[in-house]
């Protein structure tokens, strides 16, 4: 993170909105909006943010499969793959 190009007040954001919307489009890097000197949001692109919201969603599934695993709830493997054969052999 540059600091000066990537931390700006929200008065800035009110009047330079469009630039700093291209600013994070083309450079892909968020910008930190700061409201009497103290972090209070993130500008970023569409992309990064869909992108950011997919790999946070990823890491929760895989938490959720680790707690399970601790949890012991479980399902071996052959078991798992028997259940599908049967599906699929209804169909």
């Amino acid at each position: 993170m540059k600091a000066a190009e990537d931390i700006r007040s929200v008065t800035d954001m009110k009047s330079h909105a469009a630039r700093l919307l291209r600013m994070v489009g083309e450079t892909r890097r968020p910008i930190v909006i700061t409201q009497s000197g103290e972090p209070k949001g993130v500008l970023m692109d569409f992309d990064s943010f869909q992108e950011m919201r997919r790999a946070m969603l990823l890491l929760k599934l895989v938490a959720q499969g680790e707690a399970d695993v601790r949890a012991g709830r479980v399902v071996p493997q052959a078991e798992v793959f028997a259940r599908l054969r049967r599906r699929l052999a209804r169909k």
